[in-house]
């Protein structure tokens, strides 16, 4: 039916199964993300926030499934991606094709790479190049737990 928004659940699973339709195509207003997300996740993913390090659920999180947006439910990043870099974020060195978005951010005096969600421009954290760790591609995404929801691997069947 049109004008019904879909659970999380089902569009979570749904934009796996098709990732070109997405959950949220349209903007939301600040008071439509607060009326969806904890307080907590409108300070990160919409003020660009961080998270305390080492206070993450996904932090020390190996399972095999997909990372979602917890704004919108759009993949962001494999497990199969993900590594212990030791920050106290999650790590991942690479994100699902197509998923995020770069931009440079030059707060608190420094340059940096801010990723955001290309779907609905969450606020995810940012990534590092040439650290030195051994990726594929020596980045590290350092991405905030609260960004992000969880799905099991085989649980995304409909």
């Amino acid at each position: 039916m049109i004008g019904v928004r879909p659970s999380l659940r089902f569009a979570r699973h749904f934009s796996i199964a098709c990732p070109v339709l997405r959950m949220n195509s349209m903007p939301k207003s600040e008071k439509e993300w607060r009326a969806i997300l904890s307080p907590e996740q409108f300070r990160i993913l919409r003020q660009k926030g961080t998270e305390r390090a080492g206070t993450g659920e996904y932090n020390k999180h190996y399972e095999s499934g997909l990372y979602h947006c917890a704004g919108c439910a759009a993949p962001l990043y494999k497990s199969t991606t993900k590594f212990d870099s030791g920050c106290g974020w999650p790590a991942f060195f690479d994100a699902v094709p197509g998923a995020i978005d770069r931009h440079d951010d030059f707060s608190f005096g420094m340059r940096r790479t801010e990723i955001t969600c290309k779907n609905c421009g969450g606020h995810l954290g940012h990534v590092f190049y040439g650290e030195g760790f051994s990726t594929p591609t020596d980045e590290r995404h350092c991405v905030n737990s609260i960004s992000l929801s969880f799905a099991k691997e085989g649980s995304e069947k409909l």
